[in-house]
């Protein structure tokens, strides 16, 4: 069964005109989610959201292989609400927006030339992949160790729970990256916070505790200007380093475009873990591309949920969560997308230029199984009676995985 695109969906329109400047179709216009011929389906005479349908064609006309009510796995943090301050922006995607999401929360943050994420901690692991600009984090570890880098596109940071650190914009035209949290209840709204702890200690405690006048607390900035703010863009990594204390022995950054990629017909994969980023305890990751018409082949995760970015081209997700369940969903830039643990699924490109998107894990490991190798690895007669295949079948499996599979 074909399925509607982008370019082709508005000519299953059936009479009428679409508005699309305001978004709305008319009411006797109809779409027919179903071809030509089909005995099911039919007509959606009353009103549309043509924009939103054409976006997400397998929503809409469903594969014949779709099957049950499997939960939403798709969000967009464009449907996100954005938080602005002086230095820049947030806007976040938790369990409370994509509710089948539990083990990871995602934040998508742009911090201006200057502009600081304060002073802050939290009390799960936050994850980061830069995707845009340069920007400079601060960390301070439990041994009495600073640390300080600088990171660019495709870098990654990880600050363990609990451990104080700082992000802030670099120029010449700052920065924006995703931050992932090992816990989908996180909210921004939790973070420990510098500005509000000193807001909410007696005057006369902190004079005691850095030994200095009450009067030199008499005014204190607002958390809520703090939170993100505009600052100056600081000098060199050197200029700034803290002269008399010991640098932390842990590395808190990681160049995961850096990292030589698993190379497979169809695209590439980097696998990032504590195995090669030993400070990444709880959050394990697969940066993926696939070239257009490519596959990420058919698999499954033995480790935990996979919570998704994508961030680049267009492509569609098939989920099946046993139980004669099944249900697939598109993506694009921007969004978000969950598949629960050991779920299989493939990620098809059905767009014209490059798919990539970010795997996460709530893990120490990177793992998935993929089919077409188990297959391979099980004697052929168990595998002959079980799918009444024939030997083309048979010879076509591979004990090689290839993560990725390029168009026939």
């Amino acid at each position: 069964m074909s399925k509607l695109s982008r370019r082709n969906f508005i000519t299953y329109a059936a009479g009428g005109t679409v508005a699309l400047a305001a978004g709305q179709i008319h009411a006797h216009d109809s779409i027919s989610f179903w071809p030509s011929g089909t005995p099911s389906g039919g007509r959606d005479p009353g009103p549309h959201d043509p924009i939103r349908e054409a976006e997400n064609p397998d929503i809409i006309n469903p594969p014949i292989t779709d099957s049950g009510t499997l939960p939403n796995l798709r969000y967009s943090f464009s449907d996100a609400h954005v938080r602005k301050g002086s230095g820049g922006w947030t806007r976040q995607v938790t369990q409370r927006e994509l509710g089948i999401a539990t083990t990871i929360a995602g934040v998508n943050m742009r911090l201006n030339a200057g502009g600081i994420r304060e002073l802050h901690w939290h009390k799960e692991g936050e994850w980061a992949y830069m995707t845009f600009g340069k920007a400079r984090v601060t960390a301070f570890d439990t041994e009495g160790g600073w640390f300080m880098d600088d990171v660019q596109i495709g870098h990654l940071w990880y600050f363990p729970p609990g451990i104080p650190h700082s992000i802030q914009g670099l120029g010449p035209d700052g920065c924006e990256f995703l931050l992932a949290f090992d816990d989908g209840n996180f909210d921004e709204d939790s973070t420990f916070l510098l500005s509000d702890w000193f807001k909410h200690i007696p005057s006369d405690i902190l004079a005691k505790n850095f030994s200095i006048p009450v009067s030199a607390f008499a005014v204190l900035p607002s958390p809520q200007e703090e939170y993100i703010f505009a600052g100056r863009v600081p000098g060199s990594l050197a200029s700034e380093a803290i002269q008399g204390a010991p640098k932390s022995k842990t590395i808190f950054t990681h160049h995961m475009l850096a990292q030589a990629p698993i190379k497979a017909p169809g695209g590439t994969v980097r696998i990032t873990d504590s195995s090669n980023f030993p400070v990444s305890k709880t959050i394990a990751a697969a940066l993926v591309k696939i070239m257009p018409g490519g596959l990420r082949e058919l698999h499954w995760h033995p480790n935990n949920d996979e919570w998704q970015y994508y961030l680049e081209g267009e492509g569609r997700m098939g989920v099946f969560a046993s139980s004669g369940q099944a249900r697939t969903f598109d993506y694009r830039a921007g969004d978000v997308g969950y598949v629960p643990f050991a779920m299989g699924h493939y990620i098809e490109n059905t767009g014209k230029t490059p798919l990539s998107f970010l795997e996460l894990f709530k893990s120490n490991y990177y793992a998935d199984i993929s089919l077409n190798q188990w297959l391979a690895g099980t004697p052929r007669n168990l595998v002959t009676q079980h799918l009444e295949l024939d030997e083309q079948f048979i010879t076509a499996l591979s004990l090689k995985k290839n993560p990725v599979i390029n168009s026939q």
